[in-house]
């Protein structure tokens, strides 16, 4: 994949929509997504920051707590990416992004925060891998293209949600055309994978 591919958001979503097309893929998806982020930014504040970049601590609340960590690193990385393949979708996904953030901040802090958000990524994981074993009968994208997969996923599954609201429908049917396509051939591929295998 080349470098420019990456900021070009109908060949990133066309790549990641082709191992998410089955509805009950995509719902385990907008359900499962979401909690492996907010878990990994729990287990990230675990990561030790350069010594370089300066330190801040400020709490909200006791549910609210933002520092300047690995964590919060990763949050601006994201939205910086989705920015640069949607403005738009990106500002609307940043009060989720920031919620998610903060509040897993806040939960690191538990007692028990680091292994419940270990068992979070145990089950959200699993519950992915059958999406894509039992409904689309293929491995998940993650295995072709880690990094795509682990980036794009919150921002898929944030544009499929605002999709369904009527947000760009032309980029939308677009991307459902394009993925059609990309699955017919990945199929036609495969067959003809295994016919050379059978001869």
């Amino acid at each position: 994949m080349s470098m420019s591919s990456w900021f070009d958001i109908r060949k990133q979503l066309t790549f990641y929509g082709s191992y998410h097309s089955h509805p009950v893929n995509i719902f385990i998806h907008i359900l499962g997504v979401p909690a492996l982020l907010w878990s990994a930014l729990v287990l990230t504040t675990l990561v030790p920051l350069p010594v370089v970049l300066p330190t801040a601590h400020h709490v909200f609340n006791e549910y609210l707590v933002f520092d300047m960590n690995t964590s919060a690193l990763v949050a601006a990385f994201y939205l910086g990416y989705y920015a640069l393949l949607d403005p738009v979708a990106a500002l609307l996904y940043a009060p989720q992004m920031m919620s998610s953030l903060l509040t897993a901040t806040a939960y690191a802090y538990r007692q028990n925060g680091i292994r419940n958000a270990i068992i979070i990524q145990v089950v959200s994981w699993i519950a992915q891998f059958l999406g894509h074993g039992l409904a689309e009968g293929r491995a998940p994208a993650l295995l072709d293209n880690i990094l795509g997969a682990f980036v794009l996923a919150p921002f898929f599954v944030h544009l499929e949600l605002l999709f369904k609201f009527g947000y760009r429908p032309e980029l939308h049917k677009q991307l459902q055309n394009d993925v059609g396509k990309e699955i017919a051939r990945l199929r036609k591929e495969k067959r003809t994978n295994t016919e050379k295998k059978a001869t």
